[in-house]
């Protein structure tokens, strides 16, 4: 199959599933949802949602630096405007076509700073791996101080409570159907590419090996302490808008760190399911609001604020830095001559 056709069926399919994810959530809305909505959007402490941006464009700032320290070590210093430019244009692109984001904001990079596209490509992939192994360790942090979450999760979102006669799914069954369709996916591949179990296993190893890879490359970072503590402020960032997002409505007032880590862990995995999250994540947060005991509509209302909060700050800051950067370096090259 053609790779341009096929990134077009892959985007259509989980923009589908965003849409489908979307109208999932507001089909079963009844009028007194609704009007628990909009009660709790008119009483809404919106100038709270001004910290919230706040934050998450300070965020990205973060990433931008912590990028920047990826990118000293291999012998260049671009600016930190630039860098901060770049990364929200590659946060924008990625709200049209995802992937592509990543791409252009190493080639808007290397175009103002004159550093070799295909190395600032490396450091993504490298940045990508250290994201993914602190999203374990949320996950494993939400798991210690709430043993039970994801079951409780698990069951929300496949046995909604909509019908009493309605037979359940046992998260058991569930756990079962994912694990059949992982197998079912190696197997077609062990097919098609006509691999056996050695071939399989040496995958896993080389995979096993990219990861050691990605973490031990922190030791031979020049300001490894600074990458790790930036991590950990970025993390902690992403943590507190979602801390700070429960103190906008009244309704969810009482929410505190616990649940915040609950919503960073769902949050994250609606984010990476469909382009820019669309759906997805206010879905899920609606379903971890309602084990939390929230009722159906304030908790959609609340998984959609945030939605919208933190893809107002990518819009609003990638547009401004889309137009912000080439202004930026010709001023900038003018104090150079």
């Amino acid at each position: 199959m053609n790779k341009h056709l096929r990134n077009i069926l892959q985007y259509s399919f989980f923009l589908g599933l965003g849409i489908f994810l979307a109208w999932w959530s507001i089909k079963d809305l009844t009028a007194e949802n609704r009007s628990q909505i909009r009660a709790a959007l008119t009483t809404a402490r919106y100038w709270l949602i001004i910290h919230v941006f706040t934050i998450l464009l300070f965020s990205h700032f973060v990433r931008g630096l912590r990028w920047r320290l990826l990118i000293q070590s291999l012998g260049y210093n671009p600016s930190i405007t630039n860098t901060f430019f770049a990364v929200m244009i590659g946060y924008l692109t990625n709200q049209a076509v995802p992937r592509l984001g990543e791409v252009v904001k190493c080639t808007m990079l290397a175009r103002y700073e004159k550093i070799p596209a295909d190395k600032l490509i490396g450091t993504i992939i490298l940045e990508r791996i250290i994201d993914a192994i602190t999203l374990v360790i949320i996950f494993g942090i939400t798991l210690v101080i709430q043993p039970d979450i994801y079951s409780q999760l698990t069951e929300a979102i496949f046995n909604p409570k909509k019908d009493p006669n309605h037979k359940a799914i046992s998260s058991s069954l569930v756990l079962l159907i994912v694990l059949a369709i992982v197998v079912v996916i190696i197997v077609i591949w062990m097919v098609k590419k006509k691999k056996n179990f050695r071939d399989l296993g040496a995958l896993f190893i080389r995979i096993g090996k990219r990861i050691w890879q990605g973490i031990s490359a922190i030791r031979h970072l020049q300001k490894r302490k600074q990458f790790i503590i930036l991590t950990v402020i970025l993390w902690t960032l992403y943590l507190s808008g979602g801390y700070l997002g429960f103190m906008a409505l009244k309704e969810t007032n009482g929410y505190g760190i616990r649940e915040a880590f609950t919503v960073l862990s769902a949050g994250s995995i609606g984010m990476i399911a469909t382009p820019g999250g669309i759906g997805a994540y206010a879905y899920l947060l609606q379903q971890t609001m309602i084990v939390y005991g929230l009722n159906e509509g304030i908790a959609l209302a609340f998984g959609w604020i945030l939605w919208l909060v933190q893809t107002g700050v990518i819009v609003i800051g990638g547009l401004i830095s889309f137009v912000a950067i080439p202004f930026y370096n010709k001023q900038r090259n003018l104090e150079k001559s």
